[in-house]
């Protein structure tokens, strides 16, 4: 019986750390942590941008505008939601965050082996929530390659084509952002 009573602790245990975990990675984003105030009513408005497919992944992306109904104040940004298999990921991207984003999409979407005197690299864009924007290239493989990561998730390769569509995207949503901070 103690037994049977110290494994079942044990994965609660582990599941209240990996559910916190989650937690923890939400609250590195200025509109994770206004989203996570007590005490005051928050609403959160989303709209879908749109999705790129890639093989068995969608990777979907939404437009947040976060409301606090005590004081009015208003945070923004994007929501990029990973989908492969059973595995589905939220990483939230602050509105500040965006220009230096799809500025590093740019660079490592026509990134070339001159970026070192080595025969191989690995270069990387990261959010504050930890979605990472990866290329790599090796000259004995042949080719440079995209991939998009999040958190503990498999690495989703990106072919050009979506990996442009994915920034087309972002800027989207960005244009979308700016017109609702905009005063009328």
């Amino acid at each position: 019986m103690r037994r049977i009573c110290a494994v079942l602790i044990a994965a609660v245990c582990s599941l209240a750390f990996a559910a916190c975990a989650q937690d923890t990675n939400a609250l590195k984003t200025e509109i994770g942590i206004f989203e996570s105030q007590t005490g005051v009513v928050i609403v959160k408005g989303v709209g879908q941008v749109g999705s790129v497919s890639t093989g068995g992944t969608v990777i979907s992306v939404r437009c947040k505008e976060s409301t606090s109904a005590a004081t009015g104040h208003k945070d923004y940004g994007i929501a990029v939601e990973i989908e492969v298999n059973q595995w589905r990921r939220l990483a939230i991207v602050d509105y500040d965050e965006l220009d230096p984003l799809l500025n590093g999409m740019d660079y490592l979407g026509k990134i070339t082996y001159n970026v070192t005197s080595l025969p191989g690299f690995e270069a990387t864009f990261t959010t504050k929530s930890g979605l990472e924007l990866i290329a790599f290239g090796n000259k004995q493989q042949g080719g440079i390659r995209t991939f998009l990561q999040y958190d503990d998730g498999p690495r989703i390769p990106l072919a050009s084509d979506q990996w442009t569509q994915l920034a087309n995207l972002i800027a989207q949503a960005k244009m979308s952002l700016d017109s609702l901070r905009t005063p009328r």
